[in-house]
């Protein structure tokens, strides 16, 4: 391809810009920027920001940080300052930022792929335990957020990550975040193709380098030769799909403009196969055409999906080849339908080598490094030292031998991280919500947690697949839009005519099997206190009134009202 990583952030533009400021399109020769984000990016690179850490900031304390960098470049390096304690959810959108801020950080430790070893994992266990009070996360994206971090304590944290070959880097910010990769990739028997070589090329390539770290915004890539459609590609900017190719044989489908938050659009096809010798190319070329094309005036529309979504596949693909590949790529088929709703690898399943590995289900995301070094003691003593993060907020050992599952399992059931847990504990999902987010207006995982055990106590013998996503705000962060029950927060009236801690929601949302956004239901918001009595009186509706091998998406969307309130 086109040597684009070496193409300066302000090359020449094609042609000449004219007076109107437009989307604030390099291509089009808009370099000015439009925005304070933009300005403090072009007046300096985010990457930048390490230095100031460790040579001022780590030394002089929270007080020292330069604004544009507290709040802005040290997402570039995986830190968001986190939410003050004690702040009600009605005061996020009136409070400034510096009233919000606390003096302690979320750090995002990107984990490509989902790939850790036993060292890895110990490691982030001792940070846990050091510098973060316990607390790790496993966020739906493959990565662990640590919370109460010190910004002193940022270089020793930074020497021990990259000590173990972990990093930061990227994890935040207008940047290529983490890719994300099948957590079975290699090892699973129904693989159609191991795409770990490509998040590795992708990695080499992008991550870190300045070419591509002035994004309009965050860009998502997800690559995965599982049937299974493990990464949920349709909401990814970009994910590379694995499929067989009826003459060129196993490779990956190019989808793009994927993306929720307050405008969800799903991904589309490009029509193109991808051997995977070509993904970091293509790849390096789709973000490329972001950074140069995509819109930088409105934040709220400098997502590639807007670009997408106005430009159409045809066009988007004819200048990607045109003008980065600079060579066409072969057409190709689209990846089958999975095969079964459940795409989280939990369970024992059957590797290809004939070992197994062993998925089992954290309570919606919230692990402590506590119990993270006790994985790693399992890992190692009942496998090879290979764990996996998945898409869905679990984890996976791999490589365990026939004659140490019973026993592995047993000891995830000691630390309750089972790996046959309820249709709830597996298909529920939180995001980090009031307690820590700046953007949050309720409660998440205490409450996500709390609904797990209401709905196992009530329902107990309810096994249909399900996925219940708890969100503290607009943004989806927990994907609420492709829940089967998506659960938005909000402030709400409760019957006494008080402003509450509530939801509003949506039901019917899916990947994989029929992709598509829930339905809302006109005027349907729900208290807090009231979700397990509405929950529970929409499954018992589903159970009644479906049809044979009918699944909760499918008739939430043709059921009627009455029944979905």
């Amino acid at each position: 391809m086109a040597d684009t990583s070496k193409r300066p952030a302000s090359a020449p533009s094609r042609r000449k810009a004219g007076r109107h400021r437009g989307e604030g399109q390099w291509a089009a020769g808009h370099f000015t920027p439009l925005n304070g984000n933009e300005q403090t990016k072009k007046d300096d690179d985010g990457l930048n920001v390490r230095t100031r850490i460790e040579t001022i900031y780590a030394h002089r304390g929270f007080h020292s940080i330069d604004g544009a960098d507290l709040r802005g470049r040290m997402r570039w390096w995986g830190l968001y300052t986190q939410r003050r304690p004690g702040i009600s959810g009605g005061k996020t959108a009136v409070l400034e930022p510096e009233e919000l801020d606390d003096e302690y950080f979320m750090l995002r430790v990107r984990i490509d792929g989902g790939q850790l070893t036993t060292q890895q994992l110990r490691t982030v266990a001792e940070i846990s335990q050091d510098f973060a009070r316990g607390t790790a996360d496993i966020t739906d994206r493959q990565n662990i957020q640590f919370h109460w971090i010190r910004i002193e304590d940022m270089p020793e944290i930074w020497r021990r990550l990259e000590g173990v070959g972990l990093s930061t880097t990227e994890a935040c910010g207008d940047t290529p975040r983490v890719i994300l990769g099948s957590p079975v990739a290699g090892i699973a028997a129904d693989e159609i193709i191991d795409g770990t070589p490509a998040i590795e090329e992708i990695h080499r390539r992008v991550i870190g380098n300045p070419a591509y770290s002035n994004l309009p915004r965050k860009f998502k890539t997800a690559v995965s030769g599982s049937p299974l459609l493990d990464v949920a590609h349709e909401i990814n900017d970009v994910a590379f799909v694995g499929v067989e190719h009826p003459e060129l044989g196993p490779g990956f489908d190019v989808w793009v403009g994927g993306g929720l938050s307050t405008n969800p659009k799903l991904g589309v096809r490009l029509g193109a196969w991808v051997p995977i010798e070509d993904v970091a190319d293509v790849h390096e070329g789709i973000v490329s055409v972001f950074r140069d094309y995509g819109y930088r005036r409105l934040r709220t529309r400098a997502r590639i999906k807007f670009l997408v979504a106005d430009w159409g596949a045809e066009k988007f693909r004819q200048v990607l080849e045109d003008e980065y590949l600079l060579r066409k790529m072969a057409d190709g088929p689209a990846p089958e339908k999975p095969v079964q709703q459940w795409r989280d690898h939990i369970g024992v399943h059957e590797q290809r080598d004939g070992d197994y590995y062993v998925g089992f289900a954290p309570r919606v995301g919230r692990i402590d490094g506590g119990t993270l070094a006790k994985i790693a003691d399992l890992a190692e003593s009942h496998g090879s030292g290979r764990v996996r993060t998945t898409a869905e907020q679990k984890m996976i050992v791999l490589d365990v031998a026939g004659d140490q599952v019973e026993s592995l399992t047993q000891a995830l059931e000691t630390l309750d991280l089972t790996a046959n847990p309820s249709v709830f504990r597996r298909g529920t999902m939180a995001c980090t919500g009031i307690e820590f987010c700046k953007l949050a207006i309720v409660e998440t995982k205490a409450r996500g947690s709390w609904l797990i055990d209401e709905l196992e106590r009530r329902l107990p013998d309810f096994d249909e697949p399900v996925t219940i996503n708890v969100n503290g705000c607009p943004n989806s962060c927990a994907r609420i839009q492709v829940a089967d029950i998506g659960l938005k927060g909000q402030l709400v009236t409760d019957a006494d005519g008080r402003q509450v801690e509530g939801y509003q929601v949506h039901l019917g949302g899916s990947l994989g099997m029929e992709p598509g956004f829930g339905r809302k239901v006109r005027g349907l918001k729900v208290t807090a206190e009231e979700l397990p009595d509405y929950i529970e009186r929409v499954l018992l509706n589903f159970q009644e009134q479906r049809e044979d091998g009918e699944r909760f998406a499918q008739w939430a969307a043709r059921a009627e009202e009455g029944a979905l309130k």
